[in-house]
């Protein structure tokens, strides 16, 4: 009889094995289902935002079936110049800079554990301003020049601010007030060096601090090609060690983790990729910023780079096409739509920051 008992318990424990092993897997399988849909949906998003950018021939009035073989660079003439050399590269400029902002930004999310950590609050991006404002207003640099100039800006930001930060490690809010310090010390610069150029050049370099991509052309997209795919390869190689720095500083170097080393490394490369976009585009603000987040949500897991990337890409593809469009106000900078639309996104995680405090 007991023997018979016994029998049955096991087999009770086996099936509730059985049940639990089967809820895992089927809750695995619309996880992965659910990832696959996010995914896919914005890679179409960023396609066809593309395809709509290419379409976006003004005055010129190409007809539709001539754009796409321009493009390809199968047309001439008038096509050739506005599809090819002119909107292509502007299309490509905003897909692959706002995947390399939305990739910098979740970067930083992710290293310091606050979505406020981004490029351009806490001083990068205006750093890489300065930067770029002093090669043109001081060698008259252009094109390589500007954008060297704002590596080394944001590079020398970058480092002040996490040497400023540093006391026995770094925590997140001394490093967001440090950056948003030295931030406006770099943004003091550029009011400064802007009042001391000619009218012409200040209106360049207006354009250009408030981030548009009018100047993207093809060696532009290559550069940010390059870095795009550069960037992916290596947030992949230490994605595994951020994760381990957000169980703890004293639990990851237990695990082994060379805590201050993967740390440094991972601002440096936030940085590296911030700074390559803005000297393309110019400092455009809140798409590193908001591309994070909204990963995040549709994901619903703490950690999403790559689908930040796809995020940042769709958002400064569509807001490009709303700042050459939008009635009224059309053509601005592509950086003041970002700023209008973004500016309200920051109030509220601030506000959702201070009542989780």
């Amino acid at each position: 009889m007991s023997q018979d008992v016994r029998s049955r318990a096991e087999r009770s424990r086996e099936l509730q094995v059985q049940a639990t092993a089967a809820h895992i897997r089927a809750k695995q399988r619309a996880v992965g289902l659910r990832h696959a849909i996010v995914i896919c949906g914005f890679v179409f998003a960023a396609s066809a935002l593309l395809v709509v950018q290419l379409f976006l021939t003004g005055d010129a009035h190409i007809p539709a079936n001539n754009v796409i073989p321009a493009a390809l660079g199968q047309s001439d003439g008038l096509a050739d110049y506005v599809v090819r050399r002119t909107n292509l590269p502007r299309a490509l400029g905003a897909l692959l800079g706002g995947a390399l902002f939305g990739l910098s930004g979740a970067l930083a999310q992710r290293l310091f554990g606050n979505p406020l950590a981004t490029p351009d609050i806490i001083g990068i991006s205006s750093g890489a301003g300065a930067g770029a404002m002093i090669v043109i207003a001081g060698f008259g640099a252009t094109g390589i020049g500007v954008q060297a100039g704002a590596l080394a800006g944001a590079l020398v930001v970058a480092l002040v601010v996490y040497a400023l930060s540093w006391s026995g490690g770094v925590q997140s809010y001394r490093l967001i007030l440090i950056g948003i310090g030295v931030g406006a010390c770099a943004s003091a610069i550029v009011t400064f060096i802007v009042t001391r150029l000619d009218e012409v050049s200040t209106q360049r370099a207006m354009r250009w601090l408030i981030g548009s991509l009018n100047g993207a052309d093809a060696r532009a997209a290559a550069l940010l090609t390059v870095a795009l795919g550069v960037g992916l390869v290596l947030v992949l190689l230490i994605r595994r060690a951020l994760s381990d720095l957000a169980l703890g500083d004293e639990l990851a170097a237990g695990l082994g983790i060379r805590v201050s080393a993967v740390r440094f490394a991972a601002l440096l490369l936030a940085t590296l990729l911030a700074a390559l976009v803005t000297s393309v585009t110019g400092p455009i603000a809140f798409v590193a910023l908001v591309a994070g987040p909204i990963a995040t949500r549709a994901l619903r897991v703490p950690d999403a780079p790559i689908v930040a990337a796809l995020v940042g890409a769709v958002l400064l593809c569509a807001t490009d096409i709303a700042a050459q469009t939008l009635p009224l106000i059309s053509p601005v900078p592509t950086g003041a739509i970002t700023a209008l639309f973004g500016a309200p996104v920051l109030i509220a995680l601030l506000v959702r920051r201070k009542a989780s405090v």
